[in-house]
């Protein structure tokens, strides 16, 4: 199997990598065709489409004619609100009745595809610190708001903005990992 990953992010590509350990996984920087901080869950899930459709043409014919299967992947991380935006805040489960800032989260799709079929899942999502859902919600791009608050350059191709709200717990590989998983499925189960 080739696998081309439409990122040339090391994480993206090394979260592929896990799903399809006897793979041949390539990585390739390809527009994703949606904003640079992309807001909301169908702006983030048509990223990776994007990403997985655009990277599929781009290796098309550099797989070697021996390899079967040729796969795009593509991983877009966003920023999300779920429901009606209330936030349970204590332990009786009651809720605000008015979404704000702490409403917004951390998400990730990724999608698959061979040019015929497609997969898309998402990976797990998590609640931003209101400092930082604030900042995103005037303007400015998680990654860069990350390494000013981390005191830190590239958090995006290392720990990710996932590992500094987990302590660790939870890598950005990890975590997009799930994501291509979950997207990859049609391609690794015969149950569809």
């Amino acid at each position: 199997m080739y696998v081309a990953v439409g990122s040339g992010n090391p994480v993206k590509r090394d979260a592929t990598a896990r799903v399809f350990p006897g793979a041949t996984v390539v990585a390739e920087a390809v527009p994703s065709g949606v904003s640079e901080q992309p807001i909301g869950h169908d702006e983030t899930r048509a990223g990776a489409q994007n990403r997985a459709e655009a990277v599929l043409e781009t290796v098309r014919d550099e797989a070697d004619d021996s390899e079967e299967t040729r796969l795009g992947v593509g991983i877009e991380g966003g920023v999300a609100s779920f429901g009606d935006g209330r936030v349970v805040d204590d332990a009786n489960g009651a809720a605000d009745a008015e979404a704000s800032a702490t409403d917004t989260y951390l998400v990730m799709w990724a999608a698959a595809t061979d040019g015929d079929r497609w997969g898309v899942g998402s990976g797990p999502s998590l609640r931003l610190p209101e400092s930082i859902a604030t900042r995103i919600h005037d303007g400015e791009e998680l990654g860069p708001v990350m390494d000013d608050v981390l005191g830190e350059s590239n958090v995006a191709k290392n720990q990710g903005a996932a590992g500094a709200f987990t302590a660790g717990q939870l890598t950005r590989t990890d975590a997009l990992e799930d994501a291509v998983a979950a997207a990859a499925a049609p391609f690794l189960s015969g149950l569809y």
